[in-house]
Protein backbone atom coordinates (compact mmCIF):
# COMPACT_ATOMS: atom_id res chain seq x y z
CA UNK A 1 0.00 0.00 0.00
CA UNK A 2 2.84 2.37 0.86
CA UNK A 3 4.35 1.89 -2.65
CA UNK A 4 1.01 2.67 -4.33
CA UNK A 5 0.58 5.89 -2.34
CA UNK A 6 4.16 6.99 -3.11
CA UNK A 7 3.68 6.14 -6.79
CA UNK A 8 0.42 8.15 -6.90
CA UNK A 9 2.13 11.15 -5.25
CA UNK A 10 5.01 10.91 -7.71
CA UNK A 11 2.64 10.78 -10.70
CA UNK A 12 0.64 13.78 -9.42
CA UNK A 13 3.84 15.70 -8.72
CA UNK A 14 5.20 14.96 -12.19
CA UNK A 15 1.87 15.96 -13.78
CA UNK A 16 1.82 19.24 -11.85
CA UNK A 17 5.45 20.00 -12.69
CA UNK A 18 4.87 19.16 -16.34
CA UNK A 19 1.78 21.39 -16.52
CA UNK A 20 3.80 24.35 -15.24
CA UNK A 21 6.47 24.22 -17.95
CA UNK A 22 7.21 27.51 -19.60
CA UNK A 23 9.15 28.49 -22.65
CA UNK A 24 9.05 27.17 -26.20
CA UNK A 25 9.77 23.86 -27.90
CA UNK A 26 9.67 22.50 -31.45
CA UNK A 27 6.13 22.50 -32.86
CA UNK A 28 4.80 25.32 -30.64
CA UNK A 29 2.62 27.99 -32.25
CA UNK A 30 2.16 31.46 -30.83
CA UNK A 31 0.31 34.69 -31.52
CA UNK A 32 1.55 38.07 -30.47
CA UNK A 33 1.48 41.63 -31.60
CA UNK A 34 1.57 45.23 -30.66
CA UNK A 35 -0.84 48.16 -30.49
CA UNK A 36 0.29 51.77 -30.51
CA UNK A 37 -1.49 55.06 -29.98
CA UNK A 38 0.25 58.41 -30.41
CA UNK A 39 -0.73 62.04 -30.00
CA UNK A 40 1.41 65.15 -30.44
CA UNK A 41 0.63 68.88 -30.28
CA UNK A 42 3.04 71.69 -31.06
CA UNK A 43 1.38 75.11 -31.04
CA UNK A 44 -1.64 74.75 -33.32
CA UNK A 45 -0.23 71.69 -35.12
CA UNK A 46 -1.75 68.38 -34.04
CA UNK A 47 -0.90 64.79 -34.91
CA UNK A 48 -2.69 61.61 -33.87
CA UNK A 49 -1.90 58.05 -34.81
CA UNK A 50 -2.92 54.45 -34.31
CA UNK A 51 -1.18 51.19 -35.17
CA UNK A 52 -2.06 47.51 -34.73
CA UNK A 53 0.17 44.64 -35.80
CA UNK A 54 -0.80 41.06 -34.90
CA UNK A 55 1.74 38.31 -35.58
CA UNK A 56 1.77 34.51 -35.66
CA UNK A 57 4.79 32.24 -35.34
CA UNK A 58 5.71 28.56 -35.44
CA UNK A 59 8.78 26.79 -34.03
CA UNK A 60 10.36 24.73 -36.82
CA UNK A 61 13.16 23.58 -34.48
CA UNK A 62 14.08 23.98 -30.81
CA UNK A 63 15.57 27.45 -31.33
CA UNK A 64 14.12 28.75 -34.62
CA UNK A 65 10.66 30.24 -35.16
CA UNK A 66 9.26 31.60 -38.42
CA UNK A 67 6.25 33.83 -38.67
CA UNK A 68 4.12 36.40 -40.45
CA UNK A 69 2.50 39.68 -39.50
CA UNK A 70 -0.26 41.91 -40.80
CA UNK A 71 -0.72 45.48 -39.68
CA UNK A 72 -2.77 48.63 -40.07
CA UNK A 73 -1.66 52.17 -39.35
CA UNK A 74 -3.42 55.52 -39.47
CA UNK A 75 -1.83 58.92 -38.82
CA UNK A 76 -3.54 62.30 -39.06
CA UNK A 77 -1.35 65.38 -39.03
CA UNK A 78 -3.40 68.59 -39.27
CA UNK A 79 -5.47 68.05 -42.46
CA UNK A 80 -3.30 65.26 -43.93
CA UNK A 81 -4.31 61.67 -43.22
CA UNK A 82 -2.07 58.74 -44.04
CA UNK A 83 -3.39 55.19 -43.66
CA UNK A 84 -2.05 51.89 -44.82
CA UNK A 85 -1.59 48.18 -44.49
CA UNK A 86 1.66 46.38 -43.83
CA UNK A 87 2.56 42.74 -44.15
CA UNK A 88 5.76 40.90 -43.40
CA UNK A 89 7.58 37.70 -42.65
CA UNK A 90 10.22 37.11 -40.01
CA UNK A 91 12.53 34.55 -38.51
CA UNK A 92 13.67 34.39 -34.91
CA UNK A 93 16.48 32.61 -33.14
CA UNK A 94 15.80 32.02 -29.43
CA UNK A 95 18.94 31.60 -27.32
CA UNK A 96 17.17 29.85 -24.40
CA UNK A 97 13.77 28.81 -25.77
CA UNK A 98 12.82 26.34 -23.02
CA UNK A 99 13.26 28.78 -20.13
CA UNK A 100 10.89 31.29 -18.57
CA UNK A 101 13.03 34.21 -19.81
CA UNK A 102 14.45 34.05 -23.33
CA UNK A 103 16.34 36.50 -25.54
CA UNK A 104 15.91 36.30 -29.31
CA UNK A 105 17.32 37.82 -32.47
CA UNK A 106 14.94 38.60 -35.33
CA UNK A 107 15.29 39.28 -39.06
CA UNK A 108 12.34 40.33 -41.18
CA UNK A 109 11.06 41.56 -44.53
CA UNK A 110 8.15 44.04 -44.71
CA UNK A 111 5.92 45.58 -47.36
CA UNK A 112 3.59 48.52 -46.79
CA UNK A 113 1.01 50.24 -48.99
CA UNK A 114 -0.15 53.70 -47.88
CA UNK A 115 -2.73 56.25 -49.05
CA UNK A 116 -2.36 59.95 -48.34
CA UNK A 117 -5.39 62.30 -48.31
CA UNK A 118 -6.33 64.93 -49.38
CA UNK A 119 -5.63 63.79 -52.89
CA UNK A 120 -5.13 60.21 -53.90
CA UNK A 121 -1.40 59.83 -53.39
CA UNK A 122 -0.26 56.24 -52.87
CA UNK A 123 3.08 55.00 -51.59
CA UNK A 124 4.72 51.60 -51.44
CA UNK A 125 7.45 50.77 -48.97
CA UNK A 126 9.78 47.77 -48.75
CA UNK A 127 11.90 47.15 -45.68
CA UNK A 128 14.48 44.82 -44.16
CA UNK A 129 15.19 44.79 -40.45
CA UNK A 130 17.26 43.14 -37.74
CA UNK A 131 16.47 43.41 -34.08
CA UNK A 132 16.52 41.94 -30.62
CA UNK A 133 13.78 40.93 -28.24
CA UNK A 134 12.89 39.00 -25.15
CA UNK A 135 10.02 36.93 -23.87
CA UNK A 136 9.13 36.47 -20.23
CA UNK A 137 6.54 33.79 -19.43
CA UNK A 138 3.99 34.71 -16.76
CA UNK A 139 2.36 31.27 -17.06
CA UNK A 140 2.66 28.24 -19.32
CA UNK A 141 0.71 30.03 -22.11
CA UNK A 142 1.12 33.79 -21.60
CA UNK A 143 4.29 35.84 -21.95
CA UNK A 144 5.22 39.50 -22.09
CA UNK A 145 7.32 40.29 -25.13
CA UNK A 146 9.53 43.27 -25.85
CA UNK A 147 11.22 43.85 -29.21
CA UNK A 148 13.58 46.47 -30.55
CA UNK A 149 14.57 46.97 -34.19
CA UNK A 150 18.15 48.20 -34.13
CA UNK A 151 18.91 48.01 -37.87
CA UNK A 152 16.47 48.98 -40.63
CA UNK A 153 16.67 49.70 -44.34
CA UNK A 154 13.60 50.98 -46.20
CA UNK A 155 12.80 52.02 -49.76
CA UNK A 156 9.72 54.20 -50.32
CA UNK A 157 8.58 54.97 -53.88
CA UNK A 158 6.84 58.20 -52.73
CA UNK A 159 3.89 57.51 -55.00
CA UNK A 160 5.87 56.97 -58.19
CA UNK A 161 4.90 59.23 -61.10
CA UNK A 162 8.44 60.56 -61.45
CA UNK A 163 8.94 61.25 -57.74
CA UNK A 164 12.35 60.40 -56.35
CA UNK A 165 12.49 57.31 -54.16
CA UNK A 166 13.44 57.66 -50.53
CA UNK A 167 16.01 55.21 -49.19
CA UNK A 168 16.48 55.24 -45.44
CA UNK A 169 18.95 53.41 -43.24
CA UNK A 170 18.79 53.29 -39.46
CA UNK A 171 21.27 51.81 -37.01
CA UNK A 172 20.99 52.80 -33.40
CA UNK A 173 20.24 52.07 -29.81
CA UNK A 174 17.24 54.34 -29.27
CA UNK A 175 15.36 52.43 -26.59
CA UNK A 176 12.34 54.71 -27.05
CA UNK A 177 11.45 52.45 -30.00
CA UNK A 178 10.92 49.32 -27.89
CA UNK A 179 7.60 47.62 -28.64
CA UNK A 180 5.86 45.78 -25.81
CA UNK A 181 3.31 43.07 -26.51
CA UNK A 182 1.57 40.04 -25.10
CA UNK A 183 2.25 36.56 -26.45
CA UNK A 184 -0.04 33.55 -26.27
CA UNK A 185 1.43 30.07 -26.85
CA UNK A 186 -0.90 27.28 -28.00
Amino acid sequence: MKKIVLAAIAVMGFSFANAQTTGFSKGDTFISGAVGIASKKTGDAKANGFEIEPTIGYFVSENIAIGAKLGYTSVKENDVKTSGFTTGVYGRYYFTPASQFSVFGQAGLDYGHYKVKPGDAKENEFGVGLGLGLSYFLSSHFAIEASWAGLNYKVNDNGGDGADKTNSFYLGSDLRDVKIGVLYKF
